[in-house]
């Protein structure tokens, strides 16, 4: 592609800052993309303890069939082709402490054949449930960088199921599970943040399975993440790490560059914050950019809570495990002095040959919380405290899995415990949320505004643009954004394609 002349600095290099860069460097841009931590990703992370890997983001990645809903949409920005995808069979087990449990299969047969067995009184809720994933299974998204002319087909096809969009769309998951009279099939749609989020979520997510495409890629988030960054690299971008913004330039309500914490100006002819929103807002423009709307949408739309991860190598071949499991406890765990936990989910990585040694199994367990400040008061004030206090938690994770996996204490090799403290620290997410913002019953996944009042060649993607948030919202944020900058400049938004290798 051409150069165009124009620059453009991003602020973070997350999922949504690394497809901006991409998408902008196919159109001319110079780009020059800054990290605040040592490696990109943000919340798109994993590291290595030992010799085992940890994966705090990846569950299952939207458009893993290459006949699938999304797959192109990734295939912009880096060449998914070459991730090796897995589908497990069971998406998550859940289960009590005296034995009953309840298989939620990834294939739409398996999974009502799973629940008549063990819930036939439930067969009209059901049969609901089951017809709605597979109808689900096949909605085309909308392309948010797209007109209404270019998102026609989609929304044709989409027409026989808007219905059921809009009737699961005013429900939460907590609503949806209530019309089971089986409780295990009630706690599946109600516990935690899921139980808020709007009822789509959930369903439309099977569907995506039952359909294999939304299988997990080996090597998690960091695999994908790596490859964006080689795309960037063989496009003649930049991406400096260890470079935290402190704030953006902006003269004459232009957005101008941006300054970093040791006092570096960096000029450019674009600003786009893919860094946290609040930050972003408040802290790096001094609130001088607001409206009324926008102080609404932050003081009172609610966040995904933040969560504490215990993570553990064990010298165990726990291939027997289900990749994911819910166990419901008798007792619950006490995470900090505002949390207490019924239920607690863990993640058998025994399908990612990369994250641990044969014969062991890298082990992790999310812990949800939105009392932040605690952890984040504790590490600053008492640092010994603070260490007991991951102790304590990680003691009682292992307690609940003794329980079910007896022997797995004494082959423990490696334990690691994340708090919100951390993921404030490495990734500067607002309240140390997972996702950015729920969406809840009736709000719809619509796009918020990624330009502020007043503030001119400046944009912001991520998932504080798009609710709810997920490795999608990445390009889905990027792509209208570096739109709207090829309109202002009048260049062409053509995803050139790439030159081919020089003969030898």
């Amino acid at each position: 592609m051409k150069p165009n002349g124009h620059k453009i600095v991003i602020v973070g290099g997350g999922i949504a800052g690394l497809c901006a860069a991409v998408y902008a460097l196919r159109c001319g841009y110079q780009v020059l993309v800054l990290e605040m931590h040592d490696m990109a990703g943000g919340l798109a992370m994993s590291w290595r303890r030992g010799p085992y890997t940890f994966e705090t983001c990846l569950h299952w990645l939207i458009g893993s069939n290459p006949h699938g809903e999304f797959h192109e949409q990734w295939q912009e920005v880096f060449d998914i082709d070459r991730l090796h995808f897995v589908n497990p069979h069971e998406f998550v087990r859940i289960e009590t402490e005296d034995g009953d449990q309840l298989r939620i299969y990834t294939n739409a047969d398996m999974l009502e054949a799973e629940l008549m067995r063990r819930a036939w009184f439930d067969a009209t809720a059901i049969h609901d449930f089951i017809n709605s994933v597979r109808s689900l299974g096949k909605f085309k998204m909308l392309d948010p960088a797209a007109g209404l002319g270019e998102n026609w087909l989609h929304l044709l096809q989409d027409v026989p199921i808007l219905p059921l969009l809009r009737k699961l769309g005013k429900m939460s998951g907590e609503e949806y599970g209530a019309r089971f009279a089986d409780p295990l099939l009630q706690r599946f749609f109600s516990v935690g943040d899921v139980g808020k989020l709007s009822a789509t979520a959930m369903v439309i997510s099977l569907g995506w399975m039952n359909e294999n495409n939304a299988g997990y890629c080996i090597g998690g988030s960091q695999a994908m993440i790596r490859l964006i960054e080689e795309k960037i690299g063989s496009l003649g971008g930049s991406i400096r790490y260890k470079a935290r913004v402190e704030r953006i330039l902006v003269e004459h309500d232009t957005a101008v560059g941006v300054v970093l914490a040791d006092g570096e100006a960096i000029k450019a002819d674009w600003v786009i914050s893919a860094a946290d929103g609040h930050a972003t807002i408040f802290d790096m423009l001094s609130a001088r950019y607001i409206d009324a709307d926008i102080l609404e949408t932050y003081q009172k739309r609610n966040t995904f809570a933040s969560y504490l991860q215990v993570s553990l190598g064990v010298a165990m071949d726990l291939s027997d495990q289900p990749p994911m499991l819910t166990r419901l406890l008798q007792q619950p765990i006490q995470v900090d002095p505002e949390t207490e936990l019924g239920q607690i989910g863990f993640r058998f990585f025994n399908f990612d040959p990369t994250f641990a040694p044969p014969g062991k199994t890298a082990v992790t367990c999310i812990l949800p919380t939105r009392n932040h400040r605690y952890w984040t008061d504790l590490r600053q004030r008492d640092s010994a405290r603070y260490r007991l206090e991951k102790q304590r938690v990680a003691d009682s994770v292992i307690d609940v899995l003794e329980k079910r996996l007896p022997g797995l204490r004494e082959a423990i090799e490696v334990v690691d415990v994340s708090t919100p403290a951390s993921v404030i620290r490495y990734t500067g997410n607002w309240k140390g949320s997972q996702e950015g913002w729920l969406v809840e019953p009736g709000a719809g996944f619509k796009m918020l505004p990624n330009t502020l009042p007043g503030l001119h060649r400046f944009l912001m993607v991520g998932q504080w643009v798009m609710p709810g948030g997920g490795l999608p919202s990445g390009p889905m944020t990027a792509k209208p954004a570096i739109k709207a900058v090829c309109r202002e400049d009048h260049v062409p938004f053509v995803l050139h394609p790439e030159p081919e290798p020089a003969a030898v």
